[in-house]
């Protein structure tokens, strides 16, 4: 068999000594000027305070693909860019509540004579400042092209969630006076719907708001009244009037407002809809096939076994490689299977339960080909299947960011490999193993909602929350943090077939959960048809998935390595993104990989991201720069996401994970600066920070990460929970001055900030193995502030092999590590 490889996707600047204008500017020494006359020596600064602008006159209209923004100190955290024909009236063409400043490159596509950065939220107490505003396209482009100027909503039957009073009805808006509207109650979310009469195509919707307008809306197409189709979506509206250009079909046109921008309702004095072929970039099409790199079995399949052996002939060490697989099974029974799962390799079943997929025999992972250590098993998955494993008993030796989710194991499971070598994982979640757990040589797991017959034994720290059958408390010795329940928990989606339709399943949220979400009956969640995700495969460009996040798709990473030029920016609420065989997406020029708004119930799982050669700010950023609004009825939930440094490739960024908005849910992640690989170094692949967390109320459940230059978890938003850390810090550290914290000896592995007076965390670990010098002391593992709201349980630093040492656990508090035994200083509660 011969098995896919993995694939990988000159323009004109146009505003250089152009004509510019600008809603203010700081001082005689920054007029607009600066930001267009090609030296980034000068610069345009605006007044310190928001709404500002920067307008450039491109002389004629011109298609625009581009538009690079260098950002002084002084950026813009929320802005638009939008352009127009005559100076008056804008479009939009991208939108953003994120900006990172710095060098921001948009590939953005529209045109216009005029172009404008459009600042609506400053990221400093400073103005807007722009060393360069550069607009890259096409000379004399035209319009959205074969777009009628003829309004199709005019006159035509409307309908609305509400009205605020008789006299703003929904008729008013579509009637062609200025002078008449509609407006809602003083609620969200509320919507005003016209009936075009029959299928239209759709090329640009206007909105002339009165004074109380939506901040966060989307414009929803339907060909029937009832399934909708989302074709643009902004969190940052402007009121005024606003001209969308649009690519869509259908016969009933809505806005649908989710965010109000003042303390009244939604009010239009008109609400305009064009048809025709509109702009040349086609829609996003949903569905389709699964890509070269899924391969889907039934019982029928001939060859199977022969199959799974080759690639797993391929991946069993390719550690570093770009192949990636999915090997999914259809439901039925498989007998006499052993598929052993290597690198970027993930097997599923594609039933809606575990028990639909049998198989008469095992999945395995073993390390053989590391001489029987398993500590650098990673990146690989095993999900929804039933197993009786041959030998009744199953092995998944295993270490970091190889989760084992909804499996049943008719039999026991082993975590150790053959020889009972090193390992160090690892994550068991939703899960049902009939037989015992054999822990054997795993330093460490966790263990979350599931079902075990028993657990053999332990090392160093093993925890469970919400498992029946788990052991009883029991640190340090034996070393079991057992908690009853899990207190917020929403299990990851996944693919399955209904009959012969693929779907996304999407598990319901559960608070205080113990035992499995699937155990009886059928699963609490929401389906989610095939044709509602882009299918993001070889080829896929940050601009496409970005137009169909913003047409209101979810996204569906099938295996392969996906190098982004532009932030992928998900903005909708309850946006699924999943990711099939260890999918990667790799930053380019310096840009944030994934950004995720402060919007209600965003799942993105199943992901590595891989840090570029020029540093990011971060490589998944959920949130804005603070927290915002409260979501904890519909979290954001980030499962299976795993950050790297380094390893493949040089790599930087500055953070790996950063969470600020409020009571996201992070359940496994591995965010790991590379210590082996290539790349690897104390500055050639910095990281200073791996999870960095500014939001309220967040919980981490499974949380691993290792080897930062500064701190590996910084703590800054109140209410923070953790069950179960792991961590090891920066091997590389060249002497102790390179690791010093001000008075500090070491920058700790788990800091939460000196302002938080309420946190948590059950089962933690840090461990040192400074091999360059060996001599280096850190002062403590876990650093925290003393106040009655902050607790520690179950707490534990260690020196491997004596390379390098801990003087305490937590601050000043609990005993150093000495010699070269690793031996474990365990702390059973702080304070």
């Amino acid at each position: 068999m011969t098995l896919p490889s993995t694939a990988q996707a000159a323009d004109t600047l146009l505003s250089q000594g152009k004509t510019v204008t600008a809603s203010s500017q700081e001082n005689g020494g920054t007029p607009a000027a600066g930001a267009v006359d090609g030296n980034l020596g000068t610069r345009w600064s605006s007044a310190a305070s928001d709404q500002q602008w920067l307008q450039v006159d491109l002389g004629s209209v011109a298609a625009i693909d581009k538009v690079q923004l260098n950002w002084e100190t002084a950026y813009g955290k929320a802005y638009q860019i939008q352009t127009s024909n005559d100076g008056t009236t804008w479009t939009t063409i991208y939108s953003t509540t994120t900006g990172a400043g710095g060098t921001e490159v948009l590939n953005v596509s529209g045109s216009g004579r005029y172009v404008r950065m459009n600042g609506i939220a400053r990221g400093t107490a400073y103005g807007y400042s722009l060393w360069e505003f550069q607009v890259y396209g096409t000379a004399g482009g035209t319009a959205p092209g074969g777009c009628s100027a003829d309004n199709a909503a005019q006159g035509k039957a409307a309908t609305a969630s509400s009205q605020e009073n008789g006299g703003t009805p929904a008729a008013s808006a579509v009637d062609g006076n200025t002078g008449t509207r509609w407006s809602s109650a003083a609620a969200d979310p509320q919507w005003l719907q016209v009936d075009l009469g029959s299928v239209q195509q759709l090329c640009q919707v206007d909105l002339k708001w009165e004074a109380a307008y939506g901040k966060a809306y989307q414009i929803q197409a339907s060909s029937d009244g009832t399934s909708w189709a989302t074709i643009y979506s902004t969190t940052t509206g402007a009121g005024g009037n606003e001209t969308l250009n649009v690519s869509g079909s259908g016969r009933y046109v809505r806005m649908y407002g989710t965010q109000r921008a003042t303390n009244y309702g939604y009010s239009l004095w008109e609400l305009g809809v064009h048809t025709g072929s509109g702009s040349s970039t086609p829609p996003v099409q949903g569905g389709g096939d699964l890509g070269p790199n899924v391969l889907v079995f039934d019982p029928s399949t001939p060859n199977i076994q022969a199959t799974v052996d080759t690639v797993f002939k391929q991946q069993e060490s390719n550690q570093f490689g770009n192949e990636r697989y999915a090997l999914l099974f259809k439901p039925g029974t498989y007998n006499n299977i052993n598929a052993q799962i290597g690198f970027y390799t993930s097997i599923a079943g594609l039933g809606l339960n575990p028990d639909d997929t049998t198989f008469n025999g095992d999945v395995t992972v073993d390390a053989g080909w590391f001489n029987g250590n398993a500590t650098q098993n990673f990146w690989r998955s095993a999900e929804n299947l039933h197993l009786k494993p041959v030998s009744g008993t199953d092995r998944w030796a295993v270490s970091q960011a190889a989760p084992f989710r909804r499996m049943h194991v008719e039999g026991g499971l082993n975590l150790a490999p053959n020889g009972y070598g090193w390992a160090s994982g690892g994550y068991i979640a939703d899960s049902k193993i009939d037989g015992q757990v054999g822990n054997y040589s795993q330093q460490q797991w966790y263990t979350r909602d599931s079902s075990i017959g028993g657990f053999s034994n332990g090392v160093w720290n093993q925890t469970f929350s919400g498992v029946q059958g788990a052991p009883a408390q029991g640190f340090p010795n034996p070393p079991y943090t057992t908690l009853d329940t899990t207190p917020v928990s929403q299990e990851k989606p996944f693919l399955y077939l209904d009959g012969n339709d693929y779907k996304v399943f999407v598990p319901a949220k559960r608070t205080n959960a113990r035992g499995t979400s699937w155990g009886s009956g059928t699963p609490q969640g929401a389906s989610l048809p095939l044709n509602q995700f882009y299918v993001v495969k070889a080829g896929a460009t940050a601009a496409t998935i970005n137009q169909a996040l913003a047409q209101g798709l979810n996204l569906l990473f099938t295996p392969g390595v996906y190098h982004v030029d532009q932030s992928i920016n998900i903005t909708r609420p309850d946006t699924v993104v999943l990711g099939l065989g260890l999918a990667t997406v790799v930053p380019d020029n310096g840009v944030t990989a994934i950004k995720v708004a402060d919007v209600d119930g965003v799942k993105v799982s199943g992901l590595l991201l891989d840090a570029g050669t020029v540093n990011s700010p971060a490589l998944l950023q959920v949130g804005g720069d603070a927290p915002g609004a409260n979501h904890a009825a519909d979290p954001t939930v980030i499962q299976d996401v795993f950050v790297r440094v380094g390893g493949a490739g040089a790599g930087k960024t500055t953070s790996g994970m950063v969470i600020n908005s409020n009571n996201t849910v992070v359940d496994h992640t591995w965010i790991w600066r590379a210590d082996h690989g290539a790349g690897v170094g104390w500055e050639t692949n910095r990281s200073d920070y791996g999870f960095v967390v500014g939001g309220n109320d967040v919980l981490a459940t499974g949380l691993f990460v290792e080897h930062f230059n500064k701190y590996d978890v910084w703590w800054k938003g109140n209410g923070g929970r953790t069950i179960f850390f792991q961590n090891e810090k920066a091997y590389d550290a060249p002497n102790q001055a390179a690791i010093q914290n001000g008075s500090v000896r070491g920058y700790a592995a788990y800091k939460v900030e000196n302002s938080v007076t309420t946190h948590e965390g059950w089962g933690l670990g840090s461990y040192c193995y400074f091999n360059v010098d060996p001599t280096i002391v850190m002062d403590h593992g876990f650093e925290v502030p003393v106040a009655p709201g902050v607790k520690l349980h179950d707490v534990l630093v260690n020196s491997l092999g004596g390379n390098g040492q801990f003087a305490h656990v937590v601050n000043d508090t609990g005993a150093p590590t000495s010699g070269t035994g690793t031996v474990p200083s365990n702390l059973v509660s702080f304070p």
